[in-house]
């Protein structure tokens, strides 16, 4: 297995992207979903109906498929490399992903809510909740780059004031977009 580490590798990296991918979007489907609650009919039925639409296919042809298959090849680079699992680092790295899961559950769930018309966040809401996959790929980066727990405690601390300005960011932009509805 060691002759098809770099390919596994490849693999695996190329599937956590677009896994990924999937995990940025689909809360941008729910927050225009959630908005489009709030227009007249029919606009409010034909968004809502294609809104589904796209989330349907992006949930089920991109973002489980890259789910599993990112899993898959993350067990076959831990068969072939055994000693990343004696590794610190590799433990936190492991918690992020269980994090990951989480998220991805999360995210699961919004998702049959709003395939059956059950909208229980609130636009901003979810535009706070979307943050979560950035600080998790960004906490998993920094791991497996650096993959010391030293530098990893430094990127933690740059994580939480990474989480403090996207949750200035998107309240500046939350008042941008409220002056400009205003207007």
């Amino acid at each position: 297995m060691a002759e098809y580490y770099n390919y596994i590798k490849s693999l695996h990296l190329i599937f956590v992207i677009t896994w990924f991918a999937g995990l940025f979007y689909i809360p941008r489907l729910f927050i225009y979903h959630i908005e489009a609650q709030g227009k007249a009919s029919p606009e409010k039925e034909i968004l809502s109906k294609q809104l589904k639409l796209m989330a349907k296919r992006l949930w089920y042809i991109i973002t489980w498929p890259s789910a599993i298959l990112a899993i898959l090849f993350a067990v076959l680079l831990l068969i072939a490399q055994p000693f990343w699992l004696k590794q610190g680092w590799m433990h936190i790295k492991l918690l992020f992903v269980l994090a990951l899961f989480v998220y991805h559950y999360k995210c699961h769930l919004i998702f049959k809510q709003q395939q059956q018309d059950i909208f229980k966040w609130k636009s901003n809401q979810m535009r706070l909740f979307n943050e979560g996959a950035t600080i998790i790929l960004f906490s998993i980066v920094f791991l497996v780059i650096l993959k010391s727990t030293i530098n990893w405690v430094f990127g933690v601390l740059g994580i939480f004031v990474l989480g403090i300005l996207l949750m200035l960011g998107i309240n500046i932009y939350k008042r941008i977009r409220n002056k400009k509805n205003w207007e």
